[in-house]
């Protein structure tokens, strides 16, 4: 199972989780407000900030906390001023991990994100240490009973995907960030269920990780990383075979 469709697809289930609500809300505010803040509060207009009003209606978030948020990022209301950091390290294993962060004190959020890593057997890097590993593509993933890999790979293709695999239970489709949104609603006018939607840092190729003891260290790496209030998205190149996950539970 692919490091990214794996670890977005457990991300997707953290979300749904009402105990997770509040966590996943205040980290997608934070991406309305800087992307209402960068392109201007008009999502017709503005790719990056649609993009983040879909990922705050995907977590139920209240009209009103979303309009709330772009009037902060257009500056009609006050509210923190936050800027992107991108983290690259390594993690048990050697695997690369990158780590999106929108923070308003770097100067705090850096030692907690090196801390992390440390606890976990990892090490944060330089920039640019991973990132040559990564390619940014939209993800999708469609679970492999609600399509018909032929006619969904046609109908992906046909709305500007790259590639699709079958990944575990799930398809994986990828297309260049360009043609997302237009993926996106050709599968939902077809009315086909989509369980993951983002865009997304796809790892060009991947490292098996065969133990469940280093599995377990991994998905507890990424898990405390996703934790951290000021991270956005997590992304590795990690690879961990079926019946690893499957006896993991």
């Amino acid at each position: 199972m692919s490091g990214h469709s794996h670890w977005a697809g457990i991300k997707h289930k953290k979300a749904a989780n009402d105990a997770k609500r509040g966590k996943v809300w205040s980290k997608v505010a934070r991406m309305i407000i800087v992307a209402a803040k960068n392109g201007g509060g008009d999502p017709s207009a503005n790719l990056a900030l649609r993009y983040a009003i879909d990922k705050a209606k995907a977590a139920n978030m209240p009209k009103d906390t979303i309009e709330k948020a772009v009037k902060k990022g257009t500056g009609s209301l006050d509210g923190s001023t936050f800027e992107e950091v991108l983290y690259e390290g390594y993690g048990p294993g050697g695997i690369a991990v990158m780590v999106d962060a929108l923070t308003d004190n770097r100067n705090r959020t850096g030692p907690e994100i090196k801390k992390i890593f440390e606890r976990h057997g990892g090490s944060l890097g330089t920039s640019g240490c991973v990132g040559w590993m990564f390619s940014q593509k939209g993800l999708i993933t469609v679970a492999t009973a609600a399509a018909g890999e032929d006619d969904l790979m046609e109908l992906a293709l046909s709305a500007g995907a790259d590639d699709m695999q079958a990944s575990g239970d799930v398809y994986e489709i990828t297309c260049a960030p360009a043609a997302y949104e237009q993926l996106r609603a050709a599968l939902e006018a077809r009315q086909i269920p989509i369980q993951v939607a983002e865009i997304s840092m796809v790892a060009q190729t991947t490292i098996p990780v065969t133990d469940p003891t280093m599995a377990r260290k991994v998905l507890a790496l990424m898990d405390s990383l996703d934790d951290h209030d000021d991270v956005q998205n997590t992304y590795s190149n990690f690879d961990i075979a079926q019946e690893i996950v499957a006896a993991m539970g």
